[in-house]
């Protein structure tokens, strides 16, 4: 029987996948590496346990979302910009649950790289709003609200918190008209 050899991204995917499929209380050590087709100590050398698979799980969901917004934001200004990675942050969301999840799983403060990732994801946010004319510290304002907003939503979304027999795409449009008209009269001031 040949050796399998394996890399941090490969474990990473491994659990991406399966957290993605099965929801993340599915990922376990076990788990992953009954995927990878090896033994759960294999894994040690690649991550250095749950807590950490989970810590970068949370990591590739913040850079998967990070792309995802500046790709969205590329040709669209102003409202278009904030319907343009709002719906990007939703998508992401329904493609990846299990990735999302994981970021909320492992807390950020004092966690230089994964306080990084959240900046990244803000300061993306922040692009989109320059047709807004804001100062630095409105942008960053918008920014963090418009994060709350997105990462509310979906949180609800993905775990039902919608029980009522209206529509969610009627309510996500209602939400991103509000944020909207929020930001729309820090122009005129």
């Amino acid at each position: 029987m040949s050796r399998r050899t394996l890399d941090t991204d490969q474990v990473v995917a491994a659990a991406a996948t399966l957290a993605d499929s099965e929801g993340l209380d599915a990922v376990t050590l076990t788990r992953v590496a009954n995927e990878l087709g090896v033994r759960q100590p294999a894994l040690y050398r690649h991550v250095a346990g749950f807590d950490a698979l989970v810590r970068l799980l949370g990591l590739r969901g913040r850079e998967i979302l990070a792309e995802r917004l500046a790709a969205a934001a590329v040709g669209v200004a102003g409202n278009d910009a904030v319907r343009a990675v709002g719906g990007a942050w939703r998508e992401m969301v329904h493609e990846h649950p299990g990735l999302y999840a994981a970021t909320d799983r492992y807390p950020c403060a004092g966690d230089v790289e994964l306080e990084a990732a959240v900046d990244r994801v803000v300061a993306v946010l922040g692009r989109a709003l320059t047709a807004y004319d804001l100062t630095e510290d409105e942008e960053v304002h918008a920014a963090r609200t418009m994060r709350a907003a997105f990462h509310g939503f979906a949180h609800l979304e993905a775990g039902d918190g919608f029980p009522q027999p209206h529509d969610t795409d009627d309510t996500f449009d209602h939400m991103l008209d509000l944020l909207c008209s929020g930001i729309q009269p820090r122009v005129t001031r």
